[in-house]
Order: C-alpha cells, then sequence, then structure tokens
C-alpha cells in the first residue's frame, strides 16, 4: 500500500526505518537463517525420520500461524491508514504517518445522557464541541464529522491546547490507558489530546462530552434563582408604582363608593308618579348632600351625584317626559324601586381585600387604589438589568458596511427588558475587548447583566475567560435548544449580580432572554411564573433529532401557525409573532399540542399571514 505515494510500506514493526538500516537488518536475518538451517540440518540427520516429520509439521504449523497474524496486523493498520487518508483528504490535509503515533479519528459521544455540548457552528453546519464546559479550562475544539480543518482529525489544534479530564474532573469521564496498552476508540476512559512529548499518541482517543442543561431544566432553574432572591419593599407614589409588583396587599380604606350615587343623568323621583318636579340647577356631582325629597317630589340629578335622601330611583331623562304647563314628570317605562343608584359600598366594604401580594401594577390597579383612597403603595423594586453589547464587528447607524453589520441586539433588548418590568440602563458597547468587559462586570451594581456574543470559544469570545478570572459561578453552560445553545448563567462572587450570557445571533438571543432571562427576572421582581397553555400548532413542525426548537408563531382562532424566517440569525418572524413554540426533539405533527410562550406584546396583524407563514 502506497497512501503517500512512497515506497510500499512493511507491516512489520521496523517498517519506519531508512532504507539502509532495513538492507543491514536483512542482511542479519538472512545470516541467522543459514546458521539456523545449519543447525536444524544436523538434528534432523540424528533424528528418527518419524521424530523429524513430525517437527517439520510443527514448524509448519508454527510459521503459519506467525504468518497469519502478521497479514492481520498488517491488514488492520492498512485499514486505519486507509481511515485516516480519506478523513483527511475531506479537508485537503495529509500528515506524515508514523506507524506508533497514528491517532484514529475523534468518535463524539452522542448519547442522550451525555451529549457533546455545542458552542458555535461551523460554516457547513456541523456543530463545534468544547471538553472543558467551565469558563477558563483549556478547551479542545472537535467538529462532529472527523477531519474538520480545526481539529487535524482527532490533533489537538495548536492554538487550543487539550486538557486531560480525570476521574474527578467535572465531565466525569475516566483515566488515561496504561502504558504499552491502547485505549479503545470512543471509550470514556481513553486519553485527551496528543500524548506528553517524547511518548507516543495512544491511539482511539475519545473527546469528553460536557453536559448541555436541557431547555426545560434550564428555565427551571433559572426560575427558582429568582424566587430564591430576597424581595425587597419601599413606598412609592402612584405616578412612579406603575409595573411594580405590590409587596403589600391593596385593603380598600373606604366604602366604595362612599355614599349612594347617581348612575344616569336624570331624575331623582321618590315614590310613585306622577312627580312634582322641584325647580332649580338640580343635583351635580361633587355637591354636598341635598335636601330630601318628599314623597311625589323629583329633581334633577347628574351622573355622580349624591342621591337625596328618601329617593326610591333614577329615571333616566330618556325615559321620562316632562310636562311644563302642569310642571309634573311622566315616566314612560316601568320605574322599579333602586333602579340606576349605586348603592354605598357596591363594590367593597372599608377593609375588603382589594388587590394581594404579587400582584402587578397596571394602570387600572393605580386607579382603582386612587379610588379606595391609597397615595402610595408598597412595592418590590424593579429589578436593575446592565446590558452588554459585544463585538468589533456592529455598527449603531447606517447600512451594513466593510464586513461589518448593524447592531439588531442593542436597540431591542432595553425595551424588551422593560416590558418584563425591570430597570435597564442604556446599552454599553465594549467591542471585542476582554478588559472591558472584566471591568464592566466587576463595577455593575445591576441585579442581572447580559450580555450579547462572546459566548462560543471562538478567538475573540471573551466571556468564559473573563468569568472565570473574577471568580464567577457558573450554573448553566450551554442549553440543549435551537436556537441558542450556546447561552449561559452565571453568579458573580460576593452576592454581585447574575450574569446571561446570551448568543450573538438576533434569534437565538431571543431564545436565550426567553429560557433563562425572563422567568429570573420574574423571580426577582416577584412576579408569578407565566401560565403554561397548549394550543395545536396547524402545520407539522420539524425538530432538532436532540435538541428543543423555539419556533415564533401566530395565533390562528384556536390554534397556532408557526411561521417562516426562523434561523439564528433572524428578526423577521419574530417581529411578526405573538409567542414562541416550544417543540420537542423529533418535531410535532400538524394537529399536535404545543407548548406556548407568549411573548409580551401582540404585534400578529391580519396581513401578517400572508407575509410569514
Amino acid at each position: 500500500m502506497t497512501p503517500h505515494g512512497g515506497e510500499p510500506r512493511s507491516p512489520l514493526p521496523h517498517a519506519g526505518r531508512a532504507p539502509e538500516g532495513r538492507a543491514a537488518e536483512a542482511a542479519t536475518a538472512e545470516a541467522c537463517t543459514d546458521e539456523a538451517a545449519t543447525a536444524e540440518a544436523s538434528s534432523v540427520e540424528a533424528a528418527t525420520p518419524e521424530a523429524a516429520t513430525a517437527e517439520e509439521l510443527t514448524a509448519e504449523a508454527r510459521t503459519a500461524e506467525e504468518r497469519t497474524a502478521e497479514e492481520r496486523a498488517a491488514e488492520r493498520r492498512d485499514a486505519e491508514e486507509r481511515a485516516v487518508e480519506e478523513a483527511l483528504a475531506l479537508v485537503g490535509r495529509r500528515q506524515p504517518y508514523e506507524a506508533h503515533t497514528h491517532s484514529a479519528p475523534e468518535r463524539l459521544d452522542t448519547t442522550a445522557s451525555r451529549r457533546p455540548e455545542p458552542f458555535g457552528s461551523s460554516p457547513s453546519g456541523a456543530n463545534s464541541f468544547r471538553a472543558d464546559s467551565r469558563p477558563g479550562g483549556h478547551s479542545f475544539h472537535a467538529d462532529s464529522q472527523p477531519g474538520d480543518p480545526g481539529t487535524g482529525n482527532g490533533q489537538t489544534s495548536p492554538a487550543q491546547p487539550s486538557q486531560h479530564i480525570g476521574p474527578g474532573s467535572p465531565t466525569g469521564l475516566g483515566r488515561p490507558a496504561e502504558p504499552g496498552r491502547p485505549a479503545e476508540l470512543g471509550s470514556p476512559t481513553g486519553p485527551i489530546g496528543p500524548a506528553e512529548p517524547g511518548s507516543p499518541a495512544e491511539p482511539g482517543s475519545t473527546l469528553p462530552a460536557a453536559c448541555a442543561t436541557s431547555w426545560h431544566d434550564a428555565r427551571a432553574l433559572a426560575r427558582r434563582l429568582g424566587r430564591a432572591a430576597p424581595l425587597a419593599a419601599h413606598r412609592l407614589p402612584l405616578e412612579r408604582a406603575l409595573g411594580h409588583v405590590l409587596a403589600e396587599a391593596v385593603v380598600a380604606l373606604t366604602d366604595l363608593p362612599s355614599f349612594d350615587t347617581s348612575a344616569m343623568d336624570g331624575w331623582a323621583v321618590a315614590g310613585p308618579g306622577p312627580w312634582a318636579v322641584r325647580m332649580g340647577e338640580g343635583l351635580l356631582a361633587g355637591r354636598g348632600e341635598g335636601e330630601p325629597l318628599l314623597d311625589g317630589q323629583a329633581v334633577r340629578i347628574a351622573t355622580g351625584a349624591r342621591i337625596p335622601a328618601e329617593a326610591t330611583a333614577v329615571i333616566r331623562s330618556e325615559h321620562a317626559r316632562f310636562d311644563e304647563v302642569k310642571g309634573l314628570l311622566h315616566a314612560t317605562r316601568a320605574v322599579v324601586p333602586g333602579q340606576d343608584i349605586r348603592p354605598r359600598g357596591q363594590e367593597c366594604r372599608s377593609g375588603d381585600q382589594l388587590l394581594p401580594v404579587g400582584t402587578v401594577v397596571t394602570p387600572p390597579v393605580l386607579g382603582l387604589a386612587a379610588a379606595a383612597g391609597y397615595d402610595a403603595l408598597v412595592a418590590v423594586p424593579l429589578p436593575r438589568v446592565d446590558v452588554f453589547v459585544l463585538g468589533d464587528e456592529l455598527l449603531t447607524a447606517g447600512l451594513p458596511q466593510g464586513g461589518r453589520i448593524r447592531d439588531a441586539l442593542g436597540p431591542m433588548l432595553g425595551p424588551w427588558l422593560r416590558s418584563l418590568g425591570a430597570e435597564v440602563s442604556a446599552p454599553q458597547r465594549l467591542g471585542d475587548d476582554a478588559e472591558a468587559l472584566r471591568r464592566a462586570l466587576t463595577t455593575s451594581d445591576a441585579d442581572l447583566v447580559l450580555t450579547t456574543g462572546g459566548t462560543a470559544a471562538g478567538p475573540v469570545d471573551h466571556v468564559h475567560p473573563v468569568l472565570a478570572e473574577i471568580g464567577a459561578e457558573l450554573l448553566v453552560d450551554g442549553v440543549s435548544v435551537r436556537p441558542g445553545h450556546p447561552m449561559l448563567l452565571a453568579r458573580l462572587v460576593d452576592g454581585g449580580p447574575y450574569v446571561v450570557g446570551l448568543p450573538g445571533n438576533p434569534l437565538a438571543a431571543v431564545a436565550g432572554l426567553m429560557t433563562l432571562a425572563e422567568p429570573l427576572l420574574r423571580g426577582i421582581a416577584g412576579r408569578p411564573a407565566q401560565d403554561s397553555y397548549h394550543p395545536p400548532v396547524r402545520e407539522e413542525v420539524r425538530g432538532h433529532p436532540l435538541d428543543t426548537r423555539l419556533i415564533p408563531v401566530v395565533h390562528r382562532a384556536d390554534s397556532v401557525m408557526p411561521l417562516h424566517y426562523s434561523g439564528p440569525a433572524m428578526l423577521r418572524g419574530i417581529a411578526a409573532a405573538d409567542g414562541l413554540a416550544v417543540v420537542p426533539p423529533g418535531g410535532v405533527r400538524s394537529g399536535a399540542e404545543v407548548e406556548i410562550l407568549d411573548l409580551p406584546w401582540t404585534s400578529a396583524e391580519p396581513w401578517t399571514e400572508g407575509c410569514f407563514t
């Protein structure tokens, strides 16, 4: 076999030596063979014919077995060599063959219980993985296809040193193979990366699989962490309480209404008609109590005006006829005692609980509180959020040019977070500056920091190394969801803020926002969790084989319609969506029920169906 265009390789252990060395060895071996043949001839002559025949048969059998074993070994080496050649040919690379340092291609463990953690995508769509899921650790990058240019077909990239994971490592993968004994291909006990300098690499090394957190587990963890945050409380005037969550229940400070009032413009009457009209301007809202009515009397009254004593009903203006000549009022419809009168305490009595703790203060809540006698409310402070936009390639104005693109996340995240009940500072644009990121993280006094981009393992992805440098606790490092799998959740030391690292692609960032930031913020703010509901989907939705998918949808009658333009870098679909459908691995058929995450607003209009579905 001549895979590299050279001389045919010997299957023997010394095949890698120089031609001169092989010739000398061959001559020595031939001389030894002649001596052995002479000695064997002498012994045969001295032996009986029967013994000579038996010895010859045994020698032939031994020789045949040795030849068969050597052939099998040669075939195995040739097969391995062909596999290496084929893998390297996929990327146009070849490397010198060394008989004792050949390493089989990496094989990723893709079982459900220990699946490789994706931290980015190659141009071909294959995932790249990191061996060490903790920030700051050495990382080993391997494509899911053998022979990726970034991996050297199982060899560690010079720019990314490999890390050996021992039994006590976070991944739980085993130990290196015993000296002189190769590890099995794909075995979790195989070594990671190249061997120590001067020693042959062990064949069959395998990449340790970092465990991505499932989507449901990641979201549940963020919710629990938010709820565990201590809730402060402060008193806010009504004009500043909008969007906060009540830390104290709203209890009526008075009866509502606090006196009997007229529900309509018309006539207040006493007893049966016809009624003699009391002349004058009548009763107006905001005035004091009028004179009591006598039986058979009527007086004009405005909506909201206080009902005079002894009045039995209010007749709407359109249901009465006034005879100016006789000064009498006649009803055109039957009059029921108490009609169109709002009695005192109809809505609530003093001391009734109107709103419980945890209620979000909306405009109607402000109105009710004011009506019940409140000037201020005791509420939970809004969570404070800092947004750090990373990436030198981002423009803040104008058209994309020179390989740079517009920043879509900076303008989007602030309003989105405010709609979730957060107080958001202006976005800080840090570029790809690790020191600027470290300084921004360590000086933030927010409850939550959101970073955009830099969560994968590229040359300018600084989030993991910086978090490791400042001693942050990494709580979620990658989630089994598409788009958005490189998202992360961390907590800074000494009670510092939480950090949610969003991927740089816009829709992937939305997925991270809804998976980690939204439930975390709800808990910190004291807001209840979003209600879960499962309408049917109108069309079949293809799923990822292993991961959850989040797909923009719009409501159509009693079902939801998936939208197009749902790629990781796209916003056209989510801009027209009412929510995100949570599609389980494998997808869903038309008519199947799916969980929906509602967006804080509704942007879908009738015209969107033709444009986005």
